[in-house]
């Protein structure tokens, strides 16, 4: 395979020299055996890998494979001059030793550590979090910290997230949030959330820098366009798209038993993923290429970070930002109403 450098985009809001993001970054949630367990060996395998064809930026959390995903970056990182990376982690999670029974995520993390979670957005939850974040992964610093999954998704209800927040704020998780930056702890913090409306309420009553937005950005989904994102613009906030595949259907087009949104594909998703991959055809360019570029093209973006469990899964990913897409199959998106018509395009 012959290798171009990846792209890079910097963020610096705070006039301090900033981050500089690989346009394509890691997203470490499949390193902690999600869906499936793999051995250490694959999972360090599939890390070397990204670092050779150029990738600079990992992210992880607590909550991946309840602290393995941490811990296999651990060795991988310790093997690499930390001014040649950047790295973030979430908190709001402690992770709790428990019964085989009680372990959160039973059916979707495997032959991982025996944890329960328990929710805490307090000062000191978020203190503890960040603390055992840097035992577990054995550096010397962590660049980004987000505050991890305030979101109806995850907790259920509109009533449930509010709770959530207003303890975030009302108990000074926010303000723990802000010390670390203020001191130069970190660089930056933001949200790492599923729902762009709840990062939208967070930058109007916050000052944060970064949000890793999951899958609310994407080739099926825009609507963050009308209000969320032009507020990061004028702000100067980055955004990092995860999940860029929707879950999957974006990478695996509208087979049967496709997934998005962490659940299997309805109808209407996959009767309009197969249509906007008709339109890729035309242009001979795989969707998956077209998915993991798209977000991109909004300026307020700084990286795409889907996760990889295989050295196969990583080449493929950096395969998929080597193709030169044509203006005219956006514009042609637009024109069968499969994508905003307000969508940047370049």
């Amino acid at each position: 395979m012959v290798l171009n450098m990846l792209k890079n985009r910097k963020w610096d809001r705070h006039k301090k020299g900033g981050l500089n993001f690989t346009e394509l970054g890691f997203g470490s949630a499949p390193l902690g055996n999600l869906y499936r367990s793999i051995l250490d060996e694959e999972a360090n395998a599939t890390l070397n890998r990204a670092w050779d064809l150029g990738v600079r930026y990992y992210d992880t959390a607590p909550l991946y494979g309840l602290g393995l995903s941490e811990t296999r970056l651990n060795k991988f990182l310790r093997s690499k001059n930390e001014n040649d990376y950047i790295l973030s982690s979430k908190v709001g999670r402690l992770m709790k030793p428990c019964k085989a029974e009680d372990q959160t995520g039973i059916g979707k993390w495997f032959d991982v550590p025996l944890r329960k979670e328990q929710y805490d957005y307090s000062y000191d939850g978020i203190m503890r979090s960040f603390e055992f974040s840097f035992e577990r992964l054995g550096v010397s610093k962590i660049d980004i910290l987000y505050v991890h999954d305030l979101c109806i998704f995850t907790h259920g209800s509109k009533a449930a997230s509010d709770e959530r927040i207003s303890e975030f704020f009302d108990k000074k998780g926010y303000e723990a949030m802000l010390s670390l930056r203020d001191q130069n702890v970190i660089s930056a913090i933001g949200g790492g959330i599923n729902e762009w409306e709840v990062c939208q309420y967070l930058a109007e009553r916050g000052d944060f820098d970064l949000f890793l937005l999951a899958g609310r950005y994407t080739l099926l989904e825009q609507k963050a366009l009308k209000s969320f994102l032009p507020l990061c613009e004028k702000r100067g906030i980055g955004i990092i798209t995860g999940g860029p595949y929707n879950s999957g259907i974006l990478a695996t087009g509208g087979i049967q038993g496709a997934y998005y949104n962490y659940d299997i594909a309805p109808k209407e998703i996959i009767e309009k993923v197969n249509k906007i991959e008709l339109v890729c055809r035309e242009y001979e360019i795989p969707l998956k290429a077209a998915a993991l570029q798209f977000p991109l093209l909004h300026c307020t973006h700084l990286s795409v970070i889907p996760g990889g469990q295989s050295k196969d899964e990583m080449e493929n990913n950096y395969e998929c930002m080597q193709y030169n897409i044509p203006k005219e199959l956006w514009f042609d998106l637009k024109s069968k109403e499969l994508m905003d018509p307000e969508a940047p395009t370049e």
